[in-house]
């Protein structure tokens, strides 16, 4: 019981060393959404941690990503922007496996990018996908009975025939989306971009390919990066991890897991 109790209370390592040089990180791990690992303002929280301690050097944030939300990636772009203007540090993005879409956007707030050579990158794009089943619903004689207050209410419902006045609407915010996007790359970019008609098409390139379109810089990972950009070793990393009780409360729900949360709630501030 002790063992457990100990793995369930241990802290990861983090930022306790503050008067030490070391490299600051901060991951950008899955989809980028309100309701995941990868939510703006867990990421901003750690963000700023990093920005403020005085022995962080710089910033680097490791991607490995497919995007996500472009409200929650804008979030993360603005207040990186923001905090390496107010503390005058440098930002490092480094690549992983992906790289893509709303990973993107927030990668291009850096001030350089480093990746793999087999690296995917770019997806430089905005979707809104869905499903129509108006044909499966008239062989299975299914009658579809919608009612709405507001003649645009029931728009883009797939159970009904699709409206081509509400298809011109979406696809031109989706392109208004598409054109934000294009900017912030953009402003991030400046001259090293390689403009093609490709560029901004929703196409991904591997990392040796995107160095030579200037949507990367040069390879490197994160240890590289720490050692000869940045030259602090040390790393340390910012990111909120949920801890173990947490895991335990998502996988075993309100049994052992549950408690376990309950117990560290009313005990955390005595802890910290």
């Amino acid at each position: 019981m002790l063992v457990i109790i100990s793995l369930l209370f241990a802290s990861p390592r983090g930022p306790a060393a503050k008067s030490a040089p070391h490299t600051a990180l901060v991951e950008v791990r899955g989809e980028i959404a309100a309701d995941t690992e990868a939510n703006a303002e867990g990421l901003v929280a750690a963000l700023k941690s990093a920005f403020e301690d005085p022995g962080a050097q710089a910033v680097v944030l490791r991607i490995n990503s497919p995007g996500g939300s472009p409200v929650q990636a804008g979030i993360v772009n603005d207040e990186i922007r923001r905090l390496k203007a107010l503390h005058k540090k440098p930002v490092y993005a480094v690549v992983e496996e992906m790289c893509a879409s709303g990973a993107y956007y927030i990668a291009v707030a850096a001030d350089e990018i480093f990746v793999d050579k087999a690296s995917l990158v770019g997806s430089i794009g905005v979707l809104m996908d869905g499903f129509g089943f108006t044909g499966a619903m008239e062989k299975l004689g299914v009658e579809r009975r919608l009612l709405t207050a507001g003649e645009n209410k029931g728009m883009l419902d797939p159970f009904s025939p699709q409206n081509e006045q509400h298809r011109a609407y979406a696809k031109a915010m989706i392109d208004q989306i598409h054109q934000q996007f294009i900017a912030v790359v953009k402003q991030g970019r400046g001259q090293r971009l390689k403009e093609t008609p490709e560029t901004f098409s929703g196409l991904f390139w591997n990392g040796e390919e995107a160095i030579k379109l200037g949507t990367a810089d040069k390879t490197g990972n994160l240890d590289f990066v720490a050692r000869e950009i940045v030259k602090a070793e040390d790393i340390i990393d910012y990111t909120p991890h949920d801890n173990v009780a947490e895991r335990l409360a998502k996988r075993f729900g309100a049994g052992v897991g549950a408690g376990a949360v309950k117990a560290m709630r009313e005990i955390a501030p005595s802890l910290r």
